[in-house]
């Protein structure tokens, strides 16, 4: 379902909008819903990834870390 909205922008942008749609073979309504497609699909992504990452820190990450040895243990013959 398609909605119709109002948007008032200046008439110097109002007049390269149409060129740039023109020069796609569009219109300013395809061409502005294209880009607004296309930041919030890259607001969803970077949620995402978001999430994603912070599940990773919480989770932790395995290191395989073991305790230093002492310094007697080093010496040790």
């Amino acid at each position: 379902m398609k909605t119709n909205i109002t948007l008032k922008i200046d008439s110097d942008l109002l007049r390269e909008a149409r060129i740039l749609a023109a020069e796609d073979g569009t219109s300013i309504s395809a061409l502005l819903a294209g880009h607004l497609q296309q930041v919030v699909q890259g607001r969803t992504r970077y949620d995402q990834a978001r999430r994603r990452a912070l599940a990773r820190l919480r989770k932790g990450f395995n290191l395989r870390w073991t305790r230093p040895r002492s310094r007697d243990e080093l010496h040790e013959r």
